[in-house]
This record gives structure tokens, sequence and C-alpha cells, in this order.
């Protein structure tokens, strides 16, 4: 069974990448989410899954931004249960030139696969030195590293835009693509007290938030369809929530059941 890959980095989404201009409403924070199976075809073979994902932000313009994640998820067909449980940790540098990552996948509690190196934007390309599984230098054409795509997503939903496409990097997989993705975004909307998620989203201000859907493709492998699609609803300040990924086969939504807001770092000079 493969390890599922998921709503670890970029949105948890091009252009060559611009420096990262601050954005005072990304707040540091940690969000929890429960994981349960959204669809399942027969194909998949599924019949039930369940699981936890915690995603932790913290950071600033100047400081640079981390990323700590783990998605732990429960999977069951109607010959086998396995656990996998993803363990990923991030660093993206000040103005979003460079990015280090290592990734933990296990099945069954058992390393079935680590990926770590680091990234960098140079000379109008993004350089690659991938330690492991195999130690190596790629170079690829530039692109733009998770937070800067965050807010990218976020500058464009401000202006109004509903669609565009843009590319971005990672680490995830082998660590040695891009991904292409295209972005929906709906319009402005204000949470519901009667949202099921209203214990743990009614404390994110601002309210307000944009219903988006990110597809992501990798075009390396020349396909149209999406490797996978993600749902969500994004806030101003960088949370996610109400979560949907689906991976072709089968789909698994993800609710916000825990936030707690960090202090906001002293910026920059200060």
């Amino acid at each position: 069974m493969r390890v599922i890959r998921a709503f670890a980095t970029s949105a948890f989404c091009g252009l060559v990448a611009a420096p990262a201009m601050a954005q005072p409403g990304l707040v540091p924070h940690r969000a929890v989410y429960d994981i349960s199976l959204d669809e399942a075809s027969d194909r998949s073979g599924i019949t039930a899954a369940r699981g936890r994902m915690v995603y932790e932000f913290n950071g600033s313009a100047c400081e640079g931004y981390t990323v700590n994640f783990r998605f732990v998820t429960q999977i069951h067909t109607a010959d086998v249960s396995r656990m996998t449980d993803q363990q990923t940790s991030t660093y993206e540098g000040p103005g979003g030139n460079s990015f280090d990552f290592v990734t933990k996948a296990y099945v069954d509690r058992a390393l079935d696969r680590e990926v770590k190196g680091r990234a960098r934007l140079e000379d109008g390309a993004t350089v690659i030195e991938i330690d492991k599984p195999e130690r190596g230098t790629v170079t690829l054409e530039a692109t733009q590293f998770p937070t800067r795509h965050l807010e990218e997503l976020i500058d464009k939903a401000e202006a109004g835009e509903t669609f565009y496409e843009t590319n971005l990097y990672d680490g995830s997989e082998d660590a040695d693509r891009i991904m292409t993705t295209t972005v929906i975004i709906g319009q402005s909307e204000t949470t519901d007290p009667q949202d099921g998620e209203f214990p743990a989203a009614g404390t994110i201000e601002p309210a307000r938030y944009w219903p988006v859907s990110i597809a992501y493709f990798d075009l390396s492998k020349g396909e149209e369809l999406p490797d996978y699609r993600i749902d969500f609803k994004l806030h101003p300040n960088g949370i996610t929530r109400d979560l949907v990924m689906d991976y072709g086969d089968f789909s698994m939504s993800g609710k916000l059941v825990d936030l707690a807001v960090f202090e906001q770092p002293a910026g920059c000079g200060n």
C-alpha cells in the first residue's frame, strides 16, 4: 500500500518565484484535523479509513518559516488493514529563495521511505541537493516554495481572481519534480455558527474565508488528469479547514477539531 500523499506543505500552492512579501495576516498556529473516508470506488478496495493530521506553522518573513506536519491514517480493505504515518519538517528561508525538507513515511510503524534535501533558487533555476533516498543534485525550472505559494494564493484571492495556474516545489515524492497546480477560488464567505467545525473555527479571526480547489499535476508523466486534488476553506491568515483530499479512486475529508494560535513574531528589525 502506498503512503498517501497529504495536504502537507502547500496550503497547506506560476510564475518565476518573486521575493515573498510580508504577510502580516499569516499567523503561526497548530491545527489538528480528524480524518475520515469521504468516498471510495470499488476499484480502490478501501472499505474504511480514519486518522488524524497535525499541521504546525511558525516563523516570519524575516526569520523564514517552519512547518512540522504529521498525517496518520488507518486504512482497511477486505483483506488487510494498514497504518501509514507521514512525518514532514520543512524550513523556507527569508525571501522564499531556499527550502530544506525531510519526510519520513512509515507503514505499520516500520520506516518505508525517507526523503531529505534542500533546494534553492539560483540563476533562474531551482537547484536541488538530495541527501536521501540517494545522494544527488537535480536542476529544474525556476518555481516557488510552499509558503510563497500560499502567499500568492491569498494575494490573488484578495484581488478577486477566481482561477490561475502556477507551479510548486515541496520536496515530496522523490524530491526531483515540480508540480503544476491549477487553482479555483470561490467568492469570499463568512463562517456560519452552524458550521460543524465552529467550536474550533469560531476562534479564527478574521472569520472570512474563500472556498479553494487546487489540482496538482505531474507533467513529467505526460498525463492530463491530476495526481490528486484538494478542496478546502482558506482564511486570510493562512489557516485552512474543511479539507477534502481526492486521490482519484478514493477521497478523504479532514475536519478541524483543535486550533492553537501562537504569538506573532516581532517585525523585521525589532
